[in-house]
């Protein structure tokens, strides 16, 4: 490829910064396609296993007694698969989804989501804050994604406490950008490990203590980066969790000119 030499250094590294970004699209489509290949491919295989497990069970009696616990490991552990490859087709199914960006009803979402997640959401001693919530400029279903993840993790992460509470609401950035926020009473994490939280199959607490698969928070990055947004959190050991997203004015799948 020619360049022009007297070329401006600044518009230079623009194109140069333009070009990486759209080769990193690329490559992160491709990724995509190749998760969604492999965990389809793999659901077909694990139920031959279940299945046939689950028969082996099914005539076990006589067995010897370690068989036969060797055989339940084997159906648990198949069902976990399960459940896991079908949460990365899903998170795959979100970075594939075409973007449908209009005028959002977030207070709407957020009842939606509240409605959807059981009566465990309407246990007499969990305490709901939901703040007055703007309008956003995003796709309503995967934003309904955000909400339904967000709300069922504080929901899970505050359910020993005698008295849970979960707070919704709005605060303003530096930058006069909108931060929504789904906060907690739950045992919280240490924050050195935050930022494994929002990566696929990553968890900061033991499958024995809060049952999940670590799918949840991935799929909330994922929406919110293609808004063009962000995802953090912040907590204390024991004393709960703050989750924050705030949306972009334009998408991270919109071209760059």
């Amino acid at each position: 490829m020619i360049r022009d030499l007297n070329e401006d250094p600044l518009l230079r590294t623009s194109r140069r910064v333009a070009e990486l970004t759209a080769e990193l699209e690329a490559a992160n489509r491709e990724l995509e396609a190749f998760s969604y290949s492999v965990a389809h491919d793999l659901r077909a295989p694990l139920r031959h296993i279940d299945g046939f497990a689950r028969m082996a069970l099914e005539k076990s009696r006589g067995l010897d007694e370690s068989l036969v616990k060797q055989l339940s490991i084997v159906v648990q552990a198949a069902g976990t698969m399960g459940r896991m490859i079908d949460g990365l087709l899903n998170l795959s199914r979100v970075g594939r989804a075409e973007l449908q960006r209009r005028p959002v009803d977030m207070a709407g979402l957020v009842e939606k989501a509240r409605s959807q997640l059981g009566p465990e959401a309407a246990r007499p001693t969990l305490r709901w804050e939901v703040g007055a919530l703007p309008a956003a400029n995003g796709d309503p279903e995967l934003l309904q994604l955000v909400w339904i993840n967000l709300l069922s993790n504080a929901l899970k992460y505050s359910s020993r406490r005698p008295q849970p509470e979960i707070q919704v609401g709005t605060q303003t950035a530096d930058d006069g950008k909108v931060v929504f926020f789904v906060r907690d009473n739950g045992v919280g994490f240490d924050t050195r490990y935050g930022g494994k939280l929002f990566n696929v199959f990553q968890r900061l607490h033991r499958q024995d203590e809060f049952e999940g698969i670590g799918i949840g928070l991935a799929t909330v990055r994922r929406v919110i980066e293609r808004h063009g947004g962000r995802v953090w959190a912040e907590s204390r050991i024991n004393e709960g969790a703050t989750f924050y997203f705030c949306i972009g004015e334009e998408s991270a799948d919109t071209p760059k000119t």
